[in-house]
């Protein structure tokens, strides 16, 4: 399935609003196309406020859409009631005080997403940083384990008159993750929503106080999560963590073409290739490329997005995580260095990212009652 967003407008060219003569496109009515994979949401602003107008206007563009675009595409319609004479004022969403926020993503799961994030945000901290990580892979969070916080609890403080939470903190970084709210053997069973609010107060209703940076880790995939994270903060970055094998690297690839998607826009500012190679702890002057040699690095060329670095498969990386404490703690040691060396690299490509970009924006994507959103 291969679209892009003028395809999508010229679909709505063919149709108008109930009880109006232009288009949607000419009289200005698409407020905002986001393309998601293979799902397409629109807000479409119309001024009958009447429930039959907006249903017909909802069904008249999901069929349009279908009828000359593609009809496997997943259609969202947000429909606004709104006065011509009244501009739709969207607020900025912001987090006070925190000055980077940086997504961890990987297309494919088990690539060591996490273990990435862990190792970098102890990384920003041990060269004097302030740094917090949001634990958003809701339904497989694992930072309380890798910080050894297992057991801990977020207090609530009182911050302005407001109750906030304040997170959980150790070895200089501060966390929150849905893992302090549940039980180690209890499933999360939510759909999209649930989890979307769960994590705006995990954003929203806590004390982060100053951060240099706020690590988010993601699930894996393109999804729910990913969307309501761009929806809900100015991601000032991406981080795409692949193994070098082939399955992997396609699926880092959507990862990169996720965020890169025009109604996004959040600058990927390089590509980390995790279990590069294997070192036996015998032989450490061995190197074993069991899932292929260079594979994130070469598709960083292809993509024209940075290579952050190769982090080795090492026994000593899984054992340290699985022990709640983080490899990059390790003084001295190789391990250390490699994920140091990709955290510089990764502060390189952010310099040249606010010198030469604007801030990003929240994706602005409006709920309706009585319509389709996710």
């Amino acid at each position: 399935m291969s679209f892009k967003k003028q395809d999508i407008l010229d679909a709505l060219n063919t149709i108008s609003a109930p009880g109006e003569g232009k288009s949607l496109v000419e009289s200005d009515a698409i407020k905002n196309i986001v393309i998601f994979d293979k799902e397409v949401i629109v807000d479409v602003a119309i001024s009958n406020p009447s429930l039959q107008a907006k249903k017909k206007t909802e069904v008249e563009i999901m069929k349009v859409i279908h009828d000359q675009v593609d009809q496997k595409i997943d259609v969202k319609v947000n429909v606004i009631v709104e006065n011509a004479k009244t501009p739709r004022i969207v607020p900025e969403k912001k987090i006070p005080g925190i000055k980077n926020i940086i997504a961890v993503a990987s297309g494919k799961g088990g690539v060591g997403k996490s273990t990435v994030t862990a190792n970098l945000a102890v990384s920003l901290a041990k060269m004097g940083f302030s740094v917090g990580i949001l634990d958003a892979d809701v339904y497989g969070p694992s930072m309380p384990i890798m910080f050894d916080v297992m057991s801990e609890r977020p207090l609530a403080v009182n911050i302005n008159g407001k109750s906030k939470m304040k997170p959980i903190e150790n070895y200089g970084v501060k966390i929150l993750s849905l893992g302090f709210f549940t039980e180690a053997n209890q499933a999360v069973i939510w759909r999209g929503a649930m989890a979307s609010k769960a994590l705006n107060q995990m954003i929203f209703d806590a004390h982060w106080c100053e951060l240099d940076f706020m690590l988010i880790d993601l699930p894996p995939g393109t999804g729910d999560i990913h969307l309501s994270i761009v929806q809900s903060v100015p991601v000032t970055g991406a981080v795409i963590v692949s193994t070098p094998q082939a399955v992997a690297l396609a699926d880092a690839k959507k990862g990169v073409a996720m965020f890169k998607q025009e109604n996004i826009s959040v600058p990927v500012l390089g590509i980390v290739e995790n279990m590069s190679y294997f070192t036996p702890e015998e032989l450490p002057e061995n190197k074993y490329y069991i899932f292929g040699q260079s594979g994130a690095k070469h598709l960083a060329e292809d993509l024209d997005t940075a290579f952050l670095g190769e982090i080795p498969l090492v026994q000593s990386i899984r054992e340290a995580g699985d022990v709640g404490r983080p490899v990059a703690l390790q003084t001295n040691s190789k391990l250390e260095e490699a994920f140091a060396e990709v955290t510089k690299k990764m502060l390189s490509e952010l310099v040249k990212r606010n010198e030469t970009l604007p801030p990003t924006e929240v994706v602005r994507i409006t709920t309706m009652s009585g319509c389709s959103t996710k």
